[in-house]
């Protein structure tokens, strides 16, 4: 495959002003300290050609302003940065017509108007025919199951019914590569579920090369196998999604359903206690002890259900973070 997306040591430095807030000079306005701010540092990376990549990192991490300078938004301070062969920052015309940007809390739409007229406005931008632009919004919509929203004022739609014509108006020139910025972020479940499912088809049927930030984990597991962590503006993490969950979580949680209650000290010896309630209980167990902890817990106890979840992407992302040094 070939790399649509490759970053050698790019850092991003913002110039700041600081005000002394302890002093009351009058002239502090006038003369004020200037600091330098790491956004992002010395990050390198590549990217296939239809590959899912998500972008992890607490807030303030550098993510959205990797992704803003993968788009050609802001300049990198230093480093170097290629996006589909060309240098995003100078943002010519066919690179512009090549990428999306899509950010959860920013919007493209007109607000007073139907979603319809913003589309249309976005097609002649774009140099769409018109008979290929029916096509593309009825495809859309089809895979969005949102024929019946694009004709209402946008003032007028729920979040997740704009999140949905956000996504139609980024992706109505077909763009080889999509740089979402927390796309379910406000949704309910059911609405994220259903972006989820349509970014899914869509690089299954377009090939299009996605990254991915979001602060739900269902998210990056629902959609990609490699995941990038950010940290403090670098790299601590660049790999296989299940590798990261497998180096970072040793146990399985058990959870567990009595039909009397059960004491505090008769749980100990089968692994850490999470919680405890009168009619049921989850521990967890390390991962080679699960099969012995079951089956002494089902002999000694009283239980009526039991359940074992698998070591998930959440569990793992937080001791990634609280570890000290980076394991890609």
């Amino acid at each position: 495959m070939s790399k649509v997306i490759e970053l050698s040591a790019v850092s991003k430095v913002y110039r700041v002003h600081r005000t002394d807030q302890a002093s009351r000079n009058l002239f502090r306005y006038f003369r004020r300290e200037q600091i330098s701010i790491s956004a992002v540092k010395d990050v390198s990376f590549s990217i296939d050609e239809g590959e899912v990549v998500g972008f992890l990192g607490s807030n303030g991490a550098g993510k959205t302003t990797t992704l803003k300078m993968l788009s050609g938004i802001i300049r990198p301070s230093a480093g170097s940065l290629c996006v589909l062969g060309q240098e995003p920052f100078k943002r010519q015309r066919d690179f512009l017509k090549s990428i999306a940007l899509v950010m959860g809390q920013k919007q493209q739409l007109t607000w007073d108007l139907p979603a319809l007229e913003s589309f249309h406005l976005q097609a002649a931008l774009y140099d769409i025919p018109p008979t290929e632009r029916r096509q593309r919004i009825k495809e859309l919509c089809e895979l969005l199951s949102a024929d019946d929203i694009i004709h209402r004022p946008v003032r007028k739609l729920s979040l997740g019914e704009r999140m949905k014509c956000e996504l139609m108006l980024s992706l109505l020139h077909r763009p080889n590569i999509l740089f979402l910025d927390e796309p379910t972020i406000g949704l309910d479940l059911a609405m994220q579920a259903a972006i989820r499912k349509f970014l899914f088809d869509y690089n299954k049927e377009t090939g299009a090369t996605i990254i991915l930030t979001s602060h739900y984990m269902a998210d990056i597991e629902a959609l990609a196998d490699r995941v990038i962590v950010l940290n403090e503006g670098g790299i601590v993490f660049d790999g296989d999604r299940q590798a990261l969950v497998k180096a970072q979580v040793s146990e399985r949680q058990v959870s567990l359903r009595f039909s009397l209650p059960v004491c505090r000290e008769s749980l100990l010896a089968y692994g850490t206690l999470i919680s405890l309630t009168p009619d049921g209980a989850e521990i967890l167990v390390p991962d080679g002890q699960v099969t012995d902890a079951v089956a002494r817990l089902l002999a000694n106890l009283p239980v009526t259900d039991i359940s074992i979840q698998r070591p998930s992407l959440e569990q793992a992302f937080p001791r990634l973070l609280l570890a000290k040094e980076p394991v890609c």
